[in-house]
Order: C-alpha cells, then sequence, then structure tokens
C-alpha cells in the first residue's frame, strides 16, 4: 500500500485538492511539496496557489508545453522532507533543492521521474542511504548529493548511470567501506567526489579512478594508495611492475605518453604593460581634460562634492583615504597609453616618487549619466575590495569626461602571458604559476559573487581581463565597466540588478559566452560568470585561445574527454614535462568541465569552483 509512503497528510492533501481544484496534476504535486516544507521563511513559496490553473509561473519553476520540466529552489532555509509525489511529474528534467534543511530519507518514488537529467538534494539533512531505483534514471548526467547525513557503503548500482558525464558528488556525508572497482565504468569526463566520509582500503586502480586527483578522495584518513601520499600497507615493500598503476604520482614513469626530460627553471614573463599598445610618451597636461582643469581647477575632494554646478567643472573625487596622489601631481606626470578597446583608452601614469596608477579615460557613452549617479556608481565599485580585485582609487567627473584612477598592476595580462603578447609563442608558465594565477582569480571572482545579496555580476571574464603582478598574483579588472560605459543610471537601472552587467556586453568575445548568454534578450547571470572562468581555466590548462578550433576550446576538450584521447595532445605541451603535476591538471580539467556545462542549473557556483581549485593545490 502506498498511502505510508507519501504520508498520511499528502495523501489527504492530494485527493481533497484533486476534487475541487483546477490546477492540473503537475500543479498539485508541487503543492504537495508545498505541504510537505514546514518552515518557508522568506515566504518563497507564497505565489504557490491552489486557485491558479497552472503552476508554470510559480518562483522556481519552469515548464515546456505547460508541463513542469525543472524546479530550481536552492538556498531557500526549507525546513521539511521531500514527498514522493514529485516522483510522479513525468517531464521533470532538473531538480535542485539544494542548501536547505530537507530531513528524513531520500523517498525512493522520486526516481519515477524518468527523464531527470540533473538532481542537486546537495547541503540538507538526508539520512539513509540511497535508493536502489535511482540506477533507473538512464539519462541522468549530473548528480549531487553531497553535505547530507547519508550512509552504507558507496551503491554499486550507481555505476549503472550510464549518462553521467557530470558530476557525481557523494563528498561530506557518512559512507563507509571500499570504493567498488566498477567506479572505475565512469566516463573520465565524469567528475567523482567522495571526499570526506569515512571510506577505507585501497583506491581501486582501474578506469576513470585512475584520472582523480587526491582531493577527490581526501577526508577518508583510511583510504590509501595511488593517488593519495598515504600507501597501502601491503604495498609499501613492492615495486609496481606495471607503470601505469604505478603509485609514486612523482615518478616520470607514471604517464602513458613519452615525455621530454628535464625540467625548465627561471620562467618569467616580460612586462609587456607600455609594450603591446604603447604609442609614445605624453604628458598628463596635453592628454585628457587639461582644457577643464584649466578653466574650472578641478578640486580634489574627499566624500562629498564640493562642486556648485553639478560636476560642469570637473570634480577630482578620492575613494581610497589611503591613496595619497594629488591632483596636481597627475597632470604634471608622464602617461604612457598601455591599452585600448571600447570601454575607453588606459593610460599608465608615473607619479612622484615612482608610484605608478592606471587612468582609465570612459568612452564616450559615458556621457549621459548625471553626477550623482555616476559618482554613486563608482563608489558602489569602490567599495568591493579583495586581494585578487583591482581596487579603485579615485575618479574625475566631468559632463563630458570621466576617468577612473586604479591600481596599475605591473607584468600585464594573463592573455599575453600564455600567448606571449604580440607573438603567438607561448611564455611557458610553470604549472604552479598557472595553478596561482587560477586560484587566485577564482578568489576574487568568487568575493565579487558573494559580497552582496544583490548577486553582482561582472559579465565579461576572459583572460585580458585578469592581471598579473610580478610575482603573478592576479587581480580581476573591468567589473562594472559596461554599467559605466552604457551610461545607464538609477533611474533606469537599479544598482542591485548586478554590478558588471546583467546584459551582454555588445563587443564580448562570444567564445568566453555562455550559451544562455549569447541569445538576444537574456540577461547574464553569476552562472555566466562561471562558464566564462571555465573557458579561462581552459585557457591555462591547454595554451590554447578559446577560438583556436573550429568547434571552440571548451567542445573541443571534451571531447577529448569523451574519446579517451591522451592527456598530451590536450595540455599545454610546454607542461608535458611536469610529470608530477598530472594528478593536479586532471583535476583541474574536471573543475573547468564542470563550470562550461551548457547547462547553467548544473554548474557550480564560484565559491565551489575557487574551495575546488584551493583543494588542489594542497595536495
Amino acid at each position: 500500500m502506498e498511502i505510508p509512503q507519501l504520508g498520511f497528510s499528502i495523501f489527504i492533501f492530494f485527493l481533497l485538492f484533486s476534487l475541487v481544484s483546477s490546477l492540473n496534476s503537475d500543479g498539485l504535486s508541487l503543492l504537495a511539496l508545498k505541504t510537505a516544507i514546514t518552515k518557508d521563511p522568506h515566504h518563497t513559496l507564497s505565489t504557490w496557489k491552489e486557485t491558479d490553473t497552472s503552476p508554470c509561473k510559480w518562483v522556481g519553476i519552469s515548464c515546456s508545453a505547460d508541463r513542469v520540466t525543472g524546479i530550481s529552489l536552492p538556498n531557500k532555509s526549507f525546513t521539511g522532507y521531500i514527498p514522493s509525489v514529485l516522483g510522479s511529474l513525468d517531464f521533470l528534467q532538473h531538480l535542485s533543492l539544494s542548501h536547505n534543511n530537507f530531513s528524513n530519507t531520500i523517498p525512493s518514488r522520486l526516481f519515477n521521474a524518468s527523464f531527470l537529467l540533473s538532481l542537486d538534494l546537495s547541503g540538507n539533512s538526508l539520512s539513509g542511504s540511497v535508493p536502489i531505483e535511482i540506477k533507473t534514471l538512464k539519462t541522468l548526467t549530473h548528480l549531487d548529493l553531497s553535505d547530507n547525513a547519508l550512509n552504507g557503503t558507496l551503491p554499486l548500482f550507481l555505476s549503472e548511470l550510464s549518462s553521467l558525464a557530470g558530476t557525481l558528488n557523494l563528498s561530506y556525508n557518512r559512507f563507509s567501506g571500499e570504493i567498488p572497482e566498477s567506479f572505475g565504468n565512469f566516463p573520465v569526463s565524469v567528475s567523482l567526489d567522495v571526499q570526506h566520509n569515512n571510506l577505507s582500503g585501497r583506491i581501486p586502480q582501474i578506469g576513470s579512478l585512475l584520472n582523480q586527483g587526491p582531493t577527490a578522495f581526501a577526508g577518508n584518513p583510511n583510504l590509501c594508495g595511488f593517488p593519495l601520499q598515504t600507501p597501502c600497507p601491503e604495498l609499501q615493500n613492492q615495486n609496481p611492475t606495471n607503470p601505469k598503476t604505478l603509485q609514486n604520482p612523482s615518478n616520470p614513469s607514471n604517464v602513458d605518453d613519452p615525455l621530454p626530460k628535464g625540467r625548465e627553471r627561471g620562467m618569467s614573463v616580460p612586462i609587456l604593460f607600455g609594450v603591446v599598445f604603447i604609442v609614445g610618451t605624453v604628458f598628463v597636461s596635453a592628454w585628457f581634460v587639461r582644457k577643464k582643469w584649466k578653466a574650472g581647477e578641478g578640486k580634489m575632494v574627499k566624500g562629498k562634492s564640493e562642486s556648485e554646478g553639478e560636476g560642469q567643472k570637473g570634480e577630482f573625487f578620492v575613494v581610497d583615504e589611503g591613496f595619497r596622489v594629488e591632483l596636481e601631481e597627475l597632470l604634471r606626470a608622464s602617461a604612457y597609453v598601455v591599452g585600448k578597446s571600447c570601454n575607453g583608452i588606459v593610460y599608465k601614469v608615473v607619479v612622484g616618487r615612482g608610484v605608478s596608477v592606471a587612468v582609465r579615460r570612459l568612452s564616450e557613452g559615458s556621457g549621459f549619466w548625471k553626477f550623482k549617479d555616476f559618482g554613486s556608481e563608482v563608489e558602489a565599485l569602490a567599495r568591493i575590495r579583495h586581494p585578487n580585485l583591482v581596487r579603485i582609487q579615485a575618479y574625475y567627473y566631468a559632463t563630458d569626461e570621466k576617468l577612473l584612477v586604479s591600481d596599475f598592476i605591473s607584468n600585464g595580462t594573463l592573455h599575453s602571458a600564455l600567448y606571449g603578447g604580440s607573438s603567438n609563442s607561448p611564455s611557458h608558465l610553470p604549472w604552479a604559476t598557472r595553478l596561482k594565477i587560477a586560484q587566485g582569480s577564482a578568489r576574487g571572482l568568487a568575493y565579487l559573487h558573494e559580497y552582496s545579496p544583490r548577486k553582482y555580476v561582472h559579465g565579461n571574464i576572459k583572460s585580458s581581463k585578469i592581471l598579473l603582478d610580478d610575482d603573478f598574483e592576479a587581480y580581476i579588472s573591468g567589473f562594472g565597466l559596461t554599467r559605466l560605459i552604457a551610461g545607464t543610471n538609477k533611474s533606469s537601472t537599479q544598482l542591485g540588478s548586478g554590478i558588471g552587467s546583467n546584459k551582454i556586453p555588445a563587443l564580448s568575445s562570444a567564445n568566453y559566452l555562455a550559451p544562455e548568454g549569447r541569445v538576444s534578450g537574456n540577461k547574464l547571470t553569476q552562472k555566466c560568470d562561471v562558464y566564462s572562468f571555465g573557458i579561462v581555466l581552459l585557457e591555462i590548462l591547454t595554451g590554447r585561445s578559446p577560438d583556436f578550433h573550429e568547434m571552440g576550446l571548451e567542445s573541443f576538450v571534451r571531447k577529448a574527454f569523451q574519446q579517451e584521447r591522451p592527456l598530451s595532445e590536450i595540455v599545454d605541451p610546454s607542461l608535458l614535462h611536469e610529470v608530477h603535476a598530472k594528478k593536479q591538471v586532471l583535476a583541474a580539467f574536471h573543475v573547468a568541465l564542470g563550470c562550461t556545462e551548457k547547462d547553467p542549473e548544473v554548474r557550480p557556483r564560484m565559491r565551489t569552483v575557487s574551495e575546488s581549485l584551493d583543494r588542489i593545490g594542497c595536495h
């Protein structure tokens, strides 16, 4: 009898409303979920009403042909349980209830929704074992059950999920026992994560398990064997004879492909600012807004403007109290053109005491800003402070001239470091440096995303927007420029809609844009930033530009992994001699492929991406 599985109250609810409500069957199933939720502190489900005829306009619900195809309700602070009746949603493809407080077991009848493509129940309080019925989901590509209280052994039947191609995340649970050898049958494109459980025994040296990095198995003290640094007791005194299953990842013979011996030392990238775009030395006095400062003698102001003419005479504002450069110093300083784009011209300005700053002269589109709105926008940008974000120090406003003064980052862009500036020869960045750049960039972008509940979006992430200092620390630049150049102000668009842009940059490279971002009229989201960062990470790993292949870099790499081609055909050739880094490189590829999933619901958040990259560096 199935009434106990549904819960008696849910059964009565479903029966009564099926008699009196005009809502379709999918809507009734969703109302059962609403009833199963005992706490909804943000009143997220207040729009879910039984008087509606269709649920397709409800918060968190997506439909096709008036049938529910997606439920996306992450981070809603719900408390309750997951009702079995959700399995009656015949056309459901995506289900995300992550980071709530759902408890009890996962209902077996949930998997009657046989067309599921992605299932994310991570970050809840679910307990018990994984129901065997999940193996019937033959189209499932993404499964995330991490950060719950699931127990028992790792289910053998998960290897029957023949379509898995993205993520299988079982981390941060209470699974025990050994890792099944059948998990080696997953395609190499699957990013497996079983870290922080109670697993034990030797990691099977078979199939795709050999391609997982150590991060996937961390936090299981009783696990041993490659790729972990913990040798299995019975193998400590044995010398493996098969180089393909060698236990020491630092031994060059552990790589299938022949690699050149030796390792380059003293890698460096030339300082490229002032080389690629330099057009000569000019003086600021003969350069920008001299005609306005000469007449109006723009003043440097901390805090509120002292201008009586709404910026017509020009005002110079300092937004960082630590910024000690005076306006007169800028007027006397030498300036070099170091960059030019649709957003304007960037100058390196060398002021007294050898201090360098970057001054961006915004392009003509910025002229539509009102004085107060422009100041509010820039000051909001300036409040976003992180070691991996370029800081805005000051700005200048006049009706027909606007400037941003920011940190000058001395060693050029990631794009120049990878491709050698004006030449096409790669500059042979070692793996440790590449990983450092990826980690720093991810931290900066994750902070931008998490800084405010307004969900700020950069909107134009690419390798030329990542700047490097002399120590190869990464700094993300350019956030907020699209809005400033577009000239939109608070009278038309709220800042809370997202610093950076929620609109597609007109001249942004299509190869960095997420598929949904290429659709006219669609707004850019944080998941679009995640996709763009994934493309940048693939550039770091392959040394190839996003448009190097007719199918695009992401499709090229994904197809290569699906075909299980040798790593030597995918990775930057200059990294092949760094055999010790093979497992870290593979782990980074899995992160990049997760970021570039076609479905934005499947992509991780930037905070998760950043944490994954940081863990790679710990092993």
